[in-house]
């Protein structure tokens, strides 16, 4: 669950790094796309790590009901 967690962090503040402007003399470029792809991942796992926000829990239940109410 963890994992999903991170995951799912991730993808909540990819975008939010992407609207940063980093052009300029030093930034910009396919490079940079790359390694700010790695850093999201990095954030969302230390997230995770340190409490997360519940959504791998609430999913989990969720997934649970949905087979119990299937048998």
């Amino acid at each position: 669950s963890g994992e999903f967690e991170a995951l799912f962090i991730s993808e909540m503040l990819a975008p939010v790094f992407e609207s940063i402007d980093t052009g300029g003399l030093f930034g910009g470029g396919q490079g940079e796309k790359i390694y700010r792809s790695m850093m999201v991942q990095e954030y969302g796992k230390v997230v995770a790590m340190s409490g997360g926000i519940g959504i791998a829990d609430s999913v989990q239940r969720e997934i649970l009901k949905m087979q119990e109410n299937q048998q």
